[in-house]
């Protein structure tokens, strides 16, 4: 029987939560344990493949950094900003899912400007799209309702996990459920379920359950990351911010959020740190100073909604967010503004944690106050946009929680510049489920000593991916890891906790614990066998979801998911590594295709001293040992007796042969959509043909 649920102002109507009794005990396929962006993309990902979720959270708004953490402008990389070219597609339609696209062009669709609908709502400098956290969780509500209808979903707000339920049977510790807390009635209540995802924004339900997991900066020994130092300094967390939404109002109309207790008196609260401009070197040695409200100052740093089309024009009844007011100053010390940095959440005591969260908000309230009294009297919070009387936000904004020790973990020497020169890509993980680009390992530091700051080209990151076993923990079944929580290091975590990523991170653990619960598998199983990790991937890519950094191919592409899967599996990608472009319609050797072939099958390699053809010498030729495999195992002929001919491409028909010869139960499939002429090979037919070679290999 469908439910009558509504939404105002971004906040679903009361039918849509579940408040458990003390004692009750609820079951359910998937449990969602977490406020955090990835435990929204999670859940509505798993709901869209027809399984029933529990999502437990602080709040009750969805979605993380978007909503309760009021920071809807989102961090996305430069390739996501990028329009389509003649070679390229949109950034949108290669950087991130079908279904992540959809939820950024349905916020635009609900914050027009001037009655159109823009690329960037809010049309603040550093961020491509932003708009107001209620049309955030207004666009993420609409696409949970139908399922809080139909009872698929049940939502329970204001609840935070105390215990963690553990089967200690076998051979590992199983997670069967949860027994979580309503902060609000004090009471207990339990969830048990076949998967649960760990998706808090601190890595909470590591902590009370007692998994394995890491707190802060790690020592080099336990990360191999050579800027580390030997001792471990879980102390050295990033910083939080409470972010603050403001209105530009006309002169007179500015209304006070009035003075923190403590104001210029006590240490968290540092005035010193505290400005309203922002500078920037136009060279070497010259400064540019912005004011407050000017083109790049700090108000349309992350503006939020604007009243004129013109996106450089700030008017009064424009809203932005305070988020790290910062600014470096000639002759002065760093300013960060609303950065709270005395202290961290992280490996402390709830009572320390309550404590530093309220004087943080305490700093962003002064931060206001502040501005207000120092030039800048025309701002009026806006508690109506972020669910609070004053306009700061219900959350701290969060950038780094307790991560669990998973099968994989991602380390700076997979990200950064440093260790790929002259490549246009990171790490490419064979077991990638997801992708992510931010221009530079982002990270704000406490006010700990030892913290580790890279430089140069140690700081910047090339375009990433997400490895199926950073999803899954090493030492216990039964969990997914999601959010910040996954195998990231203090380093890495801070270019994989922007946005765009955390949403992939929540598509990625929502199909595995989907998988997990369809194949009655355990997380780790399905990411250590080859036969799992393809099918995963094939599931992903058709739904969508990009795994594999190209920027000429679509997500709507009828290819992508053959393209994306040979990709991330090794066997098919960039013809030049310097490169994001994949050259669809471009042609193919023979040699490319015989050492595909050959890794595909993985056949016994084969490579004997003296060569078969003259013109593929040993040592000489990079396709040897592949064109003696296959010409060995009766596959493969040359142009002549003496002659493979390399370097010419290959036809449809040529290829039609080998396959035949080579896996003739795939022939029909393999060709279905490929020609058999006299044509030259596409590199496309080139991955769809292979595609079906390797499935058939798999048996999936």
């Amino acid at each position: 029987m469908s439910v009558a649920i509504t939404q105002r102002n971004g906040v679903l109507s009361d039918a849509a939560f579940t408040r458990p009794g003390a004692g009750a005990e609820l079951s359910c396929s998937i449990l969602v344990v977490g406020g955090s962006t990835a435990a929204y993309s999670a859940t509505l990902t798993a709901l869209r493949l027809n399984l029933d979720v529990c999502l437990v959270q602080p709040q009750p708004v969805v979605g993380g950094q978007f909503t309760a953490q009021a920071l809807p402008a989102s961090d996305d990389g430069d390739l996501l900003r990028a329009k389509a070219g003649l070679y390229t597609v949109a950034g949108e339609e290669f950087a991130i899912s079908r279904a992540q696209r959809e939820f950024r062009e349905r916020q635009r669709e609900l914050q027009p400007v001037g009655h159109r609908k823009v690329d960037n709502p809010g049309g603040g400098w550093v961020s491509p799209l932003s708009t107001t956290p209620v049309v955030a969780s207004t666009a993420m509500n609409e696409a949970l309702i139908p399922y809080l209808r139909d009872r698929r979903l049940t939502l329970i707000p204001f609840a935070e996990p105390v215990r963690v339920i553990l089967d200690e049977s076998g051979d590992r510790p199983r997670v069967t459920g949860v027994v979580c807390r309503d902060t609000q009635t004090g009471h207990d209540f339990t969830v048990m379920a076949k998967v649960t995802l760990e998706a808090t924004d601190l890595g909470d339900l590591l902590e009370v359950g007692e998994i394995p997991s890491r707190v802060g900066q790690e020592a080099r020994h336990e990360t191999g990351e050579a800027l580390l130092p030997e001792v471990a300094r879980p102390q050295c967390q990033q910083s939080i911010t409470f972010d603050v939404v403001v209105e530009y109002t006309e002169p007179g109309q500015g209304v006070p959020i009035g003075k923190p207790e403590g104001f210029g008196q006590v240490a968290w609260i540092n005035l010193q740190e505290f400005t309203h401009t922002f500078w920037t070197k136009t060279r070497p040695d010259q400064w540019q100073k912005w004011e407050f409200f000017s083109d790049f100052g700090i108000f349309r740093y992350r503006r939020l909604q604007r009243v004129k089309l013109l996106e450089k024009t700030v008017c009064p009844g424009d809203v932005a967010v305070l988020n790290w007011g910062t600014s470096s100053e000639p002759d002065r010390p760093f300013c960060c503004g609303n950065d709270y940095r005395s202290g961290c959440l992280v490996g402390v005591s709830r009572e320390e944690r309550q404590m530093h969260i309220q004087r943080a908000r305490a700093r962003a309230q002064a931060y206001v106050h502040y501005l207000q009294t120092h030039g800048v009297p025309n701002l009026k919070p806006r508690g109506d946009l972020t669910w609070t009387r004053d306009g700061i936000a219900l959350e701290p904004y969060i950038r780094e929680a307790r991560r669990g020790i998973a099968l994989t973990t991602i380390r700076h020497q997979d990200v950064a510049e440093s260790h790929f020169p002259n490549q246009a890509r990171g790490r490419c993980f064979e077991d990638s489920v997801g992708i992510g680009q931010y221009h530079y390992l982002d990270l704000h530091g406490n006010d700990a000593k030892g913290h580790v700051s890279p430089k140069g080209k140690d700081v910047l990151a090339l375009p990433f991916s997400l490895p199926l076993g950073a999803l899954v923990p090493i030492h216990t079944d039964g969990l997914v890891l999601s959010a910040k929580s996954i195998g990231t290091t203090h380093i890495t975590n801070a270019a994989y906790r922007m946005h765009p990523m955390e949403w992939a991170i929540g598509e990625a653990s929502g199909v595995l614990a989907v998988f997990a619960v369809w194949t009655g598998q355990e997380p780790r199983v399905l990411a250590l066998e080859e036969r799992h990790i393809r099918k995963i991937q094939g599931f992903m890519t058709r739904n969508g979801i990009p795994i594999f950094w190209f920027d000429d191919v679509s997500h709507n592409d009828p290819d992508f998911e053959a393209i994306q899967v040979m990709a991330a599996a090794g066997l098919v990608r960039s013809e030049n590594p310097k490169s994001l472009s994949f050259r669809p319609y471009g042609h193919v050797s023979r040699a490319v295709v015989a050492t595909a072939l050959v890794n595909v099958l993985k056949l016994p390699k084969h490579s004997p001293s003296q060569p078969t053809f003259k013109d593929v010498a040993r040592g000489q030729h990079w396709a040897y040992e592949a064109i003696e495999t296959l010409y060995a195992h009766g596959m493969i002929a040359g142009v002549s007796t003496d002659r493979f001919a390399p370097d010419a491409p290959i036809t449809r028909q040529q290829l039609s042969f080998l396959i035949k010869r080579a896996m003739p139960e795939v022939y029909d499939s393999a060709f279905l959509r490929t020609p058999i002429d006299r044509q030259n090979l596409q590199r496309r037919e080139l991955s769809r043909v292979l595609y079906e070679v390797l499935k058939g290999r798999l048996g999936i």
